[in-house]
């Protein structure tokens, strides 16, 4: 099997070139983000012009280091390009926050007309839940907030850009994502959590054979294969 960075290289190359020229990129963080970087310095080099939002404060820096332009999140962007922890086949639900800035991260995909997701061929699933889902929640009172998540969980001994914790909590094979981002959504202290349902424009996956590139019909656009409008 392949370096699984040579993968996510590959993926990452891949989603980058549909970058064009004038558009705002939204900037994933996290060891599939750093490839997205480099893609997208390269590419900056050889004469694309483009405005990137980072996700993160490391992003922002790593971004600055390889002269990519930078400019604050106000309104609607054309692209995001993230990493993920798992993908589900079929309806490309993702898992993601292992970086920790899977609050900022929601929020770019969101403003995002379109958001492409990179991993390699073994973030793929057929149900979510192998990984943890990273759970953002307020200093204040966090272990009572833990308590109402009701898993399993590790605290990461680290405060999140936003000045939170993050719970990586294991609720085993995930029948139903969106039951639980709904419950999750509903509980007083938590920030935001990484169960992305529904955001996937496409994934691209690395793998042995190339790059696969999959669509969903569950996503935003409402059909598979459906090009987003053109941005304003």
């Amino acid at each position: 099997m392949p370096d699984l960075d040579v993968l996510k290289k590959m993926a990452a190359d891949s989603a980058v070139a549909q970058v064009l020229d004038g558009m705002t990129v939204g900037l994933g963080t996290g060891t599939t983000g750093e490839f997205v970087l480099l893609a997208l310095a390269r590419r900056i080099q050889e004469g694309l012009r483009i405005t990137g939002v980072p996700t993160s404060e490391h992003t922002a820096a790593r971004a600055r280091e390889l002269g990519i332009p930078l400019t604050e999140l106000t309104g609607p962007i054309d692209i995001a390009i993230d990493g993920a922890d798992e993908v589900t086949r079929g309806t490309l639900h993702l898992i993601k926050g292992r970086g920790g800035a899977l609050t900022r991260e929601k929020i770019v995909a969101q403003a995002a007309l379109r958001f492409l997701v990179v991993v390699d061929e073994t973030k793929l699933v057929d149900v979510l839940g192998a990984a943890r889902v990273p759970v953002e929640v307020t200093e204040f009172g966090w272990q009572a907030t833990a308590r109402r998540i009701g898993a399993k969980f590790q605290r990461r001994d680290f405060v999140t850009d936003n000045g939170n914790y993050i719970l990586d909590c294991a609720f085993g094979p995930i029948q139903s994502p969106e039951s639980l981002a709904d419950t999750l959504d509903h509980i007083a202290g938590v920030v935001e959590h990484g169960l992305f349902i529904g955001m996937s424009t496409e994934v691209h996956i690395g793998g042995s054979s190339g790059v696969q590139v999959l669509t969903s019909s569950t996503t935003k656009w409402g059909q598979a294969n459906l090009s987003p409008p053109p941005s304003s």
